[in-house]
């Protein structure tokens, strides 16, 4: 069952946390970070991203980067932009983007139900993309970017948030690309012992978004193991920052396909070989995003197809939770045998795309760098739920969430 605990919380003053609060670090290459620090000396991206502090020629993991991470928060905490609450205490999150809202806990989870399998993982990590956070997080000695996990609806937790967020807010605001973000703090001794055992009935939470930074978080925390041999288990180390979401709450948006060539074929050869395994329709210049699962758009010389996997295809992924999901579909049987992308995470011939940007994304990268375009259907909680429930990895870029979570607003130390 999931131990899902409260903390003591370091946050921005009231008056700061709209300058302070930041997208995740790894949404930015080196450039963007410093573009989008300039005149905005307490976004916490100053801070998860201390390369910007420093000229071009500084390695971006140089040992000085990390320490001026932790000179940088320190000085923020003693100058007040950041205050420490009393007491062990959980928060509600909301975000709200385009009239939709999804409300989480902060909260922080075990590294033990990470390790154990309570916290259900469907994506590989890479060791080298761990190696900057694990350095981070030891440097600065806290977490400041929460993992996003989901978890199965539970009615305890839904009543409680009912009630909490009727109360006046902590925070509410709107960041600079118009998500807003309103916060409530849960301090009340029995609901906090409410919360904790409701979580506590859960069997399993599922990492949505932030594989990397949750096993990042988890291989510091089983470094202090090591460093404190006597550990009792309730040290923070044990524990990680996360914001919990019941999974009705959550949005997937598709994460659709572009790709370089078509393979040596000409269009009509291409559209030929396409039609083996899908039935082609054309949608003509209107861009189109698919409406259900098993259907696919295709954007090729400035016209849009509907593209839907034949009943027999659909009927023989059907059994199995990877194998079925669209973005399976569309690899085994389009990408990899009819244009020889074998590997997508290696193959240079392909690039994906986040559906926040919307189709004209696609038809913006087959007229600059690009030949054909794929718009998807997104993949579903509970698909993600199923693979993970299965011990399965899904295949690379098979979800996309917005919004995102921002880092900065809650720091848990270490």
């Amino acid at each position: 069952m999931a131990d899902v605990r409260p903390f003591v919380c370091i946050r921005p003053a009231e008056a700061a946390v709209s300058e302070v609060a930041a997208l995740p670090y790894d949404v930015y290459n080196r450039k963007e970070a410093c573009a989008a620090v300039k005149g905005r000396p307490l976004s916490f991206l100053n801070i998860d991203r201390a390369e910007t502090q420093f000229p071009d020629d500084v390695d971006i993991y140089a040992p000085q980067v990390y320490e001026k991470a932790k000179e940088l928060l320190e000085k923020e905490i003693a100058d007040g932009v950041f205050v420490t609450d009393e007491g062990e205490n959980y928060y509600l999150y909301r975000l709200t983007m385009n009239g939709r809202s999804q409300t989480g806990v902060v909260a922080c989870s075990s590294i033990d139900d990470y390790v154990n399998g309570v916290i259900k993982k469907h994506e590989n990590t890479r060791e080298e993309k761990e190696l900057d956070r694990i350095r981070h997080v030891d440097v600065v000695g806290a977490h400041t970017g929460p993992i996003f996990l989901a978890y199965r609806s539970d009615e305890t937790l839904s009543a409680i948030m009912a009630e909490v967020t009727a109360e006046p807010a902590l925070y509410d605001f709107v960041s600079e690309d118009g998500i807003g973000h309103t916060v409530w703090k849960i301090a009340d001794a029995a609901r906090v012992q409410a919360v904790r055992e409701a979580f506590a009935r859960i069997p399993a939470t599922y990492i949505a978004d932030g594989h990397h930074r949750a096993a990042s978080a988890v291989k510091v925390g089983l470094k202090r193991r090591a460093e404190h041999p006597d550990y009792t288990g309730e040290e923070p180390f044990n524990y990680f920052l996360s914001v919990l979401f019941p999974e009705d709450q959550l949005m997937i948006m598709p994460y659709n396909r572009v790709v370089k060539d078509l393979n040596g074929m000409t269009a009509a050869e291409f559209l030929n070989a396409v039609e083996k395994s899908f039935t082609v329709e054309t949608v003509g210049s209107e861009a189109y995003g698919p409406s259900e699962k098993g259907t696919f758009g295709m954007y090729l010389d400035g016209v849009w197809y509907a593209l839907k996997a034949r009943a027999e295809i659909l009927a023989a992924a059907a059994g199995d939770p990877v194998k079925g999901l669209d973005v399976s579909v569309l690899q085994d049987y389009l990408l990899g045998p009819v244009l020889g992308i074998g590997d997508p995470r290696t193959d240079r011939r392909i690039d994906f795309i986040g559906g926040i940007r919307g189709l004209g994304e696609l038809e913006r990268r087959v007229a600059e760098d690009m030949t054909a375009a794929f718009s998807m259907y997104p993949t579903s909680i509970q698909e993600l739920f199923a693979v993970a429930d299965a011990g399965l990895l899904m295949p690379p870029k098979s979800t996309w969430f917005e919004p995102k979570l921002r880092s900065g607003i809650f720091i848990h130390r270490i």
